[in-house]
């Protein structure tokens, strides 16, 4: 088997897929779902429900709040108890709309059936439907970073779209919910690849699956063999190959440029393949974005296992159903070890980009005492942004944000693989991660002070040229 890889950087962190042959289950419904407004990049969603309407499932909650936002739906039907604050993945309190669970009453217009619909057989999907579709039942991206899919699918005029590459690499430790999701529901992912060509007018289409899956690489050439203009790439185990600058130089061989670009710059839309199923299920089943395949692992967890999991539900009860929190201290992330948050609390909810809830003992996560530097570099032949993290690192303990952000600091994408590869156990991505949050912002601030400028200038001609 012919395999590709990335050419810059990566490392080779323990598999750890304790939960890869493991079927889906159903995870039960929760007594109380908690749905945070913002479950996406951009703006949050705005309430469109009020405390005591009764909702079902597939109700929405919550409008788009702006361009690059998501509309939020209900999981669950119910009564909405309060529209209040709670604690997310972050550790801050952030808007919720919290429903207390009546039943299990959904939409009428959702189809629940398991036919396969086909694109061939919908003539009445244009472009232009798709992305309606898309952006109406609230699609993002479901690899971890949430972006709004229709916006992916709309990209600016200066960027042509030449090929879709779907993300099915899932190349973080531990978490498998992406390979149960490809060997349960292949048929429904390639029909979802097939409308995301379609969106954005491509007659190509790639799915990326690293070999450690050989299964799912088996399954999809066999059903892909119906959709010639869709290829299976066989990748190398390599972390991190889901990031999708990786992604676009391991399949189609081109490197995207440093921010402001994107990968539709070099003629890719990237998409995750929990991203290609919600599409589907969105486009030819009319059903909103409210459930999502999770995984909940951990090496001393009795009962580690996948789980198909509504919104709103708190994570507490996903890892009860895996038996509990094993004795000792542990950490619980969500995410994986290498780019995952470690959570504030467990009564946290399962979200739009939860892939995964991983509980780790006080042996696997903690850290060691960091010691200096020893100009080993190796931080920076493992970087797959071809940055120098020790200097980065550096750069932004001493908060000097200027020689940081000519360094290219925002390039970074925090995937941690300088600081898992560090002999000395230096926190470099702690001190990249805050320095990169400066960094933007200042460029942020810069960007409307000149735009503020730039109106005021032109106020100022126009009235002059009035006078």
């Amino acid at each position: 088997m012919k395999s590709f890889t990335f050419r810059i950087g990566g490392v080779h962190p323990d598999e750890n897929k304790i939960t890869a042959e493991i079927p889906t289950k159903e995870a039960e419904l929760p007594k109380q779902a908690i749905f945070p407004l913002s479950q996406h990049i951009g703006a949050p969603a705005k309430p469109v429900v009020q405390k005591g309407d009764k909702v079902k499932v597939g109700t929405l909650l919550a409008e788009a709040g702006g361009f690059v936002s998501a509309p939020i739906f209900s999981s669950v039907s119910g009564t909405v108890a309060k529209i209040d604050a709670s604690v997310d993945a972050s550790g801050y309190r952030k808007p919720v709309i919290i429903i207390n669970v009546e039943g299990d009453e959904w939409e009428e217009g959702i189809d629940r059936s398991d036919k396969l619909e086909k694109l061939s057989a919908h003539p009445e999907l244009t472009p232009e439907e798709i992305v309606k579709r898309v952006r109406d039942n609230g699609i993002v991206g479901m690899g971890g970073a949430c972006f709004p899919t229709a916006i992916k699918l709309t990209p600016p005029p200066t960027a042509k779209a030449e090929c879709v590459i779907i993300n099915g690499v899932e190349c973080e430790p531990y978490i498998t919910s992406d390979y149960r999701l490809m060997m349960e529901h292949p048929d429904e992912i390639l029909v979802g690849v097939d409308l995301l060509m379609k969106a954005v007018k491509v007659d190509k289409g790639y799915i990326g699956i690293e070999t450690n899956k050989p299964k799912a690489i088996e399954l999809l050439e066999e059903k892909s063999k119906d959709y010639p203009h869709i290829q299976i790439v066989p990748l190398d185990k390599k972390y991190p190959q889901g990031g999708e600058k990786q992604l676009v130089d391991a399949v189609i061989r081109r490197q995207v440029p440093a921010p402001p670009a994107i990968p539709v710059n070099v003629g890719a839309v990237v998409q995750n393949v929990g991203t290609a199923f919600a599409v589907y299920q969105a486009v030819m089943k009319h059903k909103p974005l409210f459930e999502r395949y999770v995984t909940v692992t951990g090496k001393k967890l009795t009962n580690p296992g996948n789980f198909l999991v509504r919104m709103g539900t708190p994570m507490s009860q996903l890892i009860n159903a895996c038996g509990g929190l094993p004795e000792g201290d542990n950490k619980i992330l969500a995410g994986g070890p290498m780019m995952g948050k470690a959570l504030p609390s467990i009564e946290v909810p399962i979200v739009k980009g939860t892939n995964s809830v991983t509980v780790l003992t006080d042996a696997d996560a903690h850290r060691k005492e960091p010691s200096p530097c020893i100009r080993c570099a190796k931080c920076v032949s493992a970087c797959p942004m071809g940055l120098e993290p020790y200097l980065l690192a550096t750069l932004s303990a001493h908060q000097d944000w200027e020689r940081d952000e000519q360094e290219d600091i925002v390039s970074c994408i925090e995937c941690g693989s300088c600081q898992f590869t560090c002999p000395a156990h230096r926190p470099l991505l702690d001190n990249i991660r805050a320095g990169k949050q400066t960094v933007m912002g200042i460029i942020r601030e810069r960007a409307a002070k000149a735009k503020a400028e730039a109106e005021a200038k032109k106020a100022a001609e126009e009235q002059k040229a009035a006078k």
